[in-house]
């Protein structure tokens, strides 16, 4: 029962990849959740912004921060430091699938900061039968990014940064879906990041603005097969602000606001037969569009398309944003108390939760926990801890002096 469950997830995100259009093109609906190949670059990878409901491009930049927004590396007040995270996947029903995250930086002077991260998703041991039913052998799927990042001020308040991206996906490892030889599928990717922050008064207290921007995995698309067609990987907007409010010398609260937005296309709802429900074809053999635009275009038009495809216009438009809201208390910068909530159209995917939680600081190790709660539909993440650890050398150097 376990390898078939295993295997029921392979199929599923092997599926979204290699079918995607083929879905699409079944559907008639006029809204519908967009797919992208490696979706695992959409999960967030730690506890902090995890636990915050997602939250993270504008809060206080931390070594596990890179994923939300590099930009914010540059206003890291130590010297360098590193972070290990582990996040488990699907927990309730297979033990040995999960995402790691290991990140790391290096101050070079008082503006630039270079990092870098790795990202694994391993799916476990997983085993592969032909159409008998016998068994082919074992098998670990896997996919990583492994991303290089510069971040630097422009300004007192403002910093930028630009990582590149290396993506691995090996889902199949050489099996043939459907009749179709497989491959590990490759790609290269580009984030663009800015950072703002701003030190104001409130009611005579210190209270600091911050404002995030994060487009990332601009990139090329990806297939697994050695078929033309390519998909696309998941270019995310990632926009908002962030409030810190020093309510005295212990204690501290803030409030925090991410919008984001896949920048990939919407499928369109395409023309059928009223009798046969087969496509209807133009002359040149395409599928004639009903609503919608067409999705087969480059990675930039794509990304400049994705604000305006939607088959419902302007509403399904508004419907691809997610929203999310967290919160984090920290007392004597050493305790904190973390929660959020997270939202997506029930028509785009239907995400809906709750997080939870808490981080310890010492003088050279952070440990950050995370919790979350479905409202909706069943989430992979759902009643699962995940952790993160920070590592600070700067203060295990000043502990060995």
């Amino acid at each position: 029962m376990l390898n078939k469950l295993k295997k029921a997830t392979l199929i599923l995100l092997a599926g979204i990849t290699l079918m995607a259009s083929n879905v699409y093109g079944q559907n008639q609906q006029k809204e519908f959740p967009i797919t992208t190949a490696v979706p695992f670059l959409l999960i967030s990878p730690d506890a902090r912004g995890g636990s915050m409901g997602e939250t993270g491009v504008a809060s206080d930049p931390d070594p596990a921060g890179i994923y939300w927004n590099p930009a914010k590396m540059a206003f890291i007040d130590k010297g360098m430091g590193f972070s290990v995270s582990y996040t488990p996947w699907l927990r309730q029903l297979v033990d040995d699938i999960g995402l790691g995250y290991v990140t790391g930086y290096y101050r070079l002077d008082d503006q630039q900061v270079v990092a870098g991260s790795l990202r694994y998703f391993s799916l476990g041991d997983i085993t592969f039968t032909d159409y008998e039913g016998n068994p082919k052998g074992t098998y670990k799927p896997n996919e990583f990014s492994l991303d290089a990042v510069y971040s630097r001020k422009l300004t007192d308040n403002f910093s930028g940064s630009v990582t590149g991206r290396f993506i691995y996906s090996n889902l199949t490892l050489g099996q043939n879906v459907q009749g179709i030889e497989s491959h590990a599928g490759t790609s290269f990717a580009a984030d663009v990041a800015f950072f703002y922050t701003r030190e104001i008064s409130i009611n005579r207290n210190d209270a600091w603005i911050n404002f995030g921007i994060n487009i990332s995995n601009i990139g090329a698309k990806i297939s697994y097969t050695q078929t033309l067609r390519k998909d696309f990987i998941p270019t995310n907007l990632r926009v908002g602000p962030s409030l810190k409010y020093e309510i005295d010398n212990y204690n501290t609260i803030a409030f925090n606001v991410d919008f984001t937005k896949l920048l990939v296309p919407t499928m369109p709802i395409y023309a059928r037969d009223s009798i046969t429900g087969q496509p209807l074809l133009d002359e040149q053999g395409n599928q004639i569009i009903l609503k919608g635009r067409d999705p087969d275009v480059s990675v930039i038009k794509g990304m400049i398309q994705s604000f305006y495809d939607a088959p419902g216009g302007l509403s399904e438009e508004l419907k691809e944003f997610t929203y999310a809201i967290g919160t984090e208390y920290w007392y004597n910068k050493q305790f904190a108390i973390r929660a959020g909530y997270f939202h997506e159209s029930a028509t785009k995917g239907a995400r809906q939760f709750f997080t939870f939680g808490a981080g310890l600081k010492y003088n050279v190790f952070g440990l950050d926990f995370s919790y979350l709660v479905s409202t909706d539909k069943r989430n992979p993440l759902d009643n699962t801890l995940r952790f993160t650890l920070n590592f600070d050398f700067e203060a295990l150097r000043g502990r060995r002096r």
